[in-house]
């Protein structure tokens, strides 16, 4: 496609009624083999070393695995069957019609397309995906967990998403034959009469499953691998635009200041002037109220069930600061495969990347509270120095650069749709 056609197809997502299928269809475009150049020129951006820098810190992808400590079974094979089998399963909820797959669907990124989730009621946030979910250090828009597995007990639970308690989930796995079996065999003995032990092994089991769904490389990897090796031929089959918008990305956008490294995300939350008032009422306090809810909880690394027996991994817990800074700020997401999984925002507030692009081009500073200085909430006597955001001004041209630049993080291969693999267990 030439660089007419990405920027018209662009710009016309941002405007009138604007289907998902068509941002899809912009990023599978964006992503053709790499053997057939967009630009029939072969065009190769003339980048600056500092440019260069900035772009190859965002890989090398995929990044490497190790186990989580807190969690004694992740990357176990046992385990990563028994999570799967409870993820899609919808009698893992209180009247059997919500399962973890109702709102993290395959096809659709492992999110579900909808602006707020809705499992047994409408909540008041937009899923976020399961991707490379492994890699994060807080979990949930407001980093109310510091686990992947305290983060899965919190659906269970909750009225809204499975309406569970836990003495129903206990009493399920234990009374049902073949999860009582993949139990033992999972964790080295039948579910214990604590209800809450079976729960939190439970949450660990989804977590090991959820580990294995990572994307797999996209058109910007080829191109930054191309870069660090030198190779021009391969690196001008990147598309014209997604160079144009990288540049704009790493450059004067400073968006790479946030949507740092690998993942595309420094892993902490900012304020970025979206409107926090919850459709059922009342004002979510983002980050604020999950700093509260993260120190209570019985489920975060300090506690008693990290498997970690030194603790190392909850040093961050531990020195979070409660700061009023951190009110309205929500978790800076990561960028790979943002293009297939809109609405954006917590609260699903901006309906398409384009839309995206366009809110920190024209972004309001007067809406924001007080994060759009700079700060580390980990290191809260640091002494903030610098505007983090400020209105970018982007022509038309520019902000369909940076979402054609959005749209070639996207891996294909990860919106398959999926279900439960195939029993060859003996737990029939």
């Amino acid at each position: 496609m030439s660089d007419g056609g990405v920027t018209g197809l662009l710009r016309s997502l941002g405007t009138g009624h604007r289907p998902r299928i068509f941002v899809l269809g912009a990023v599978l475009t964006c992503l053709a083999p790499l053997g057939k150049t967009q630009d029939s020129a072969g065009v190769l951006l003339d980048l600056g070393d500092q440019e260069r820098r900035l772009i190859l810190q965002h890989g090398p992808w995929p990044q490497p695995w190790s186990p989580d400590p807190s969690n004694r079974v992740s990357g176990k094979p046992e385990a990563i069957a028994l999570g799967e089998r409870l993820f899609f399963d919808a009698r893992l909820s209180s009247n059997g019609s919500v399962s973890c797959a109702t709102c993290h669907v395959p096809e659709r990124g492992w999110t579900d397309g909808r602006k707020l989730a809705v499992g047994m009621g409408e909540v008041d946030r937009n899923t976020p995906s399961l991707l490379n979910i492994r890699h994060n250090r807080w979990f949930g828009w407001d980093g109310a967990n510091d686990t992947l597995w305290a983060q899965n007990v919190r659906p269970l639970l909750d009225a809204r998403e499975m309406g569970l308690t836990e003495k129903r989930i206990a009493e399920f796995i234990r009374g049902d034959r073949e999860y009582a079996c993949r139990f033992g065999k999972t964790f080295g003995a039948p579910p214990a009469a604590d209800d809450e032990a079976v729960v939190v092994a439970v949450g660990k089991a989804l977590a090991a499953f959820q580990e294995t769904l990572v994307t797999g490389r996209t058109a910007f990897d080829e191109f930054r691998d191309a870069l660090a090796r030198g190779d021009r031929a391969a690196a001008s089959r990147y598309p014209a635009p997604a160079q144009r918008g990288l540049r704009i990305f790493v450059g004067k956008g400073n968006c790479n200041l946030c949507h740092f490294g690998p993942m595309f995300s420094h892993g902490e939350f900012h304020e970025i002037g979206i409107p926090v008032f919850k459709k059922s009422g009342g004002v979510d306090w983002g980050r604020y109220e999950g700093i509260k809810r993260l120190r209570a909880s019985r489920f975060n690394l300090l506690g008693a069930y990290n498997d970690d027996p030194k603790r190392a991994d909850g040093i961050a817990t531990r020195h979070v600061a409660l700061l009023p800074q951190t009110f309205e700020q929500f978790k800076v997401p990561g960028l790979r495969n943002v293009a297939a999984t809109a609405p954006y925002m917590h609260n699903g507030h901006l309906a398409t990347l384009p839309d995206v692009v366009r809110h920190y081009s024209e972004i309001n500073l007067a809406l924001l509270h007080v994060a759009h200085v700079y700060f580390d909430p980990l290191v809260p006597e640091a002494i903030p120095t610098d505007t983090l955001l400020k209105p970018l001004n982007l022509t038309q041209g520019e902000m369909a650069d940076v979402a054609a630049f959005l749209a070639t993080l996207t891996d294909p291969g990860s919106l398959k749709p999926r279900s439960v693999a195939a029993d060859n267990s003996s737990c029939k």
